[in-house]
């Protein structure tokens, strides 16, 4: 059976697109926890970073409207350049696609705001005229409304998009624990980012494999101790 959705994601077949991760966007987000959401494109942004995946970050009116990109984003990728555009549509921007075009992978992942109006509209288009596949990130996207998420979901997921969680995301790419240039990275970014998932973890290293416990100092967040290896 030929289709080339029935193959995962991997850091070799894939490339990131982020849209409009940018303050003024995220005020009209309704859809879900704001901070929960960016909690959610950190984690992916560092799981590209990890798994040395292409990434793009496209902005709109940063100046005039929008503000400018994530800060927590931008340190994950150091000395990136934002593609700064006007169209609502990154696919109207000749810069994004040809940054896509220049990453030479079919299958796109993206994470945007806002879900009805600039994800909607990219994903239709780069499928159309790009013939890209499209993943779309549910949990790092956010809408103006639950109502306006999940209907613009719908719509891209009729039109042939695949709908994914940044998690998902992440463990795909990692797909066997026996990859160990990339499991201790992969498990950091659980911790601090995949909520119940991340505590279990560290009751498991902590209670289970009797690893040190992890203690912050006053001037910095909690660091994980090297993961030791867990057998599967």
């Amino acid at each position: 059976m030929s289709n080339a959705k029935l193959e995962v994601l991997t850091p070799r077949n894939s490339q990131l697109i982020f849209i409009d991760h940018q303050p003024q966007m995220a005020f009209g987000v309704q859809s879900m926890d704001r901070q929960l959401m960016k909690n959610n494109v950190i984690g992916l942004a560092k799981a590209a970073s990890v798994f040395d995946v292409p990434t793009i970050i496209t902005t709109v009116e940063s100046d005039s409207f929008s503000g400018y990109t994530y800060p927590e984003l931008l340190d994950v990728f150091p000395g990136k350049q934002t593609l700064e555009r006007t169209s609502m549509n990154s696919w109207d921007d000749q810069k994004v696609r040809d940054a896509l075009q220049a990453a030479g992978r079919r299958k796109v992942v993206v994470a945007g705001l806002w879900t009805e109006v600039c994800n909607t509209t990219f994903a239709l288009s780069a499928m159309l005229e790009g013939d890209y596949e499209i993943y779309m990130v549910a949990d790092a996207s956010g809408g103006t409304s639950k109502e306006a998420h999940d209907y613009a979901m719908q719509r891209m997921v009729q039109a042939g998009v695949v709908p994914v969680t940044w998690q998902q995301v992440l463990l795909e790419w990692q797909r066997d624990w026996k990859n160990r240039d990339t499991y201790d990275a992969v498990i950091d970014i659980a911790r601090e980012h995949s909520g119940a998932y991340g505590m279990g973890i560290d009751y498991a290293y902590t209670m289970v494999h009797k690893a040190a416990q992890r203690t912050a100092t006053p001037h910095e967040s909690i660091a994980p101790v090297h993961a030791p290896v867990i057998e599967r």
